[in-house]
């Protein structure tokens, strides 16, 4: 598989927040343990951070929790596919190509009827990604926000929770410039750093 394809898979293993050793992960990637290093470097740069336990019984283990997104069939996977039988001539094989075509045709027809969420872009899972960590790790966040009526405002945030409302992800956070608890539309989330300050969730869930 491509570079590309094993990071997604050993994202995949770790979302069960399962803990794997490298040499499991090497394992079941089938490739090097340095490899498996070379993955989470790749991983932490587009935002998801994998934790290193360490020790004997140590690994890495995904605490934050993820919106992944899945890796679906389009139709230009379908084309691709249609092109081929027709200059296959072998009948087996065309056979079987025109089944999985078939498959692949009936999950796109699931697809666009369904209401699985999904996260819009490389930027709103950057965003959903650092808010889970800051969340996790109870850290101030400074964030460039989008609002309606007075447009992009530079605001710090402390991020107490990540919740969907009607298919969108939302993060219920304490307003510091305001001093008041407000919900932010990650989607209006442009600008997104985590700040080193910590911050305590049970003094602000006393007050509010």
């Amino acid at each position: 598989m491509s570079k590309i394809s094993n990071v997604v898979l050993m994202l995949e293993y770790l979302s069960t927040r399962k803990k794997y050793s490298i040499q499991e992960l090497s394992d079941l990637l089938e490739v090097s343990p340095r490899m498996i290093r070379i993955y989470k470097d790749e991983l932490e740069k587009a935002g998801i951070y994998v934790d290193t336990l360490k020790g004997v019984y140590g690994g890495y283990v995904l605490n934050q929790n993820m919106n992944i997104p899945y890796l679906l069939f389009n139709n230009k996977d379908s084309d691709t596919i249609k092109k081929c039988i027709s200059e296959i001539k072998d009948s087996k094989l065309k056979e079987e190509l025109e089944n999985l075509e078939k498959k692949i045709t009936t999950n796109l027809i699931k697809e666009e009827n369904s209401k699985n969420v999904f996260v819009a872009d490389d930027n709103e899972l950057n965003v959903y990604n650092k808010l889970s960590r800051a969340t996790k790790n109870q850290l101030k966040v400074r964030i460039k926000y989008y609002n309606l009526q007075h447009g992009e405002s530079i605001r710090t945030i402390y991020p107490l929770g990540m919740y969907l409302f009607q298919d969108e992800w939302w993060c219920s956070s304490y307003w510091e410039e305001k001093d008041d608890m407000r919900q932010f539309h990650i989607k209006r989330i442009s600008e997104c750093e985590i700040l080193p300050e910590t911050f305590d969730p049970k003094k602000i869930n006393i007050r509010f």
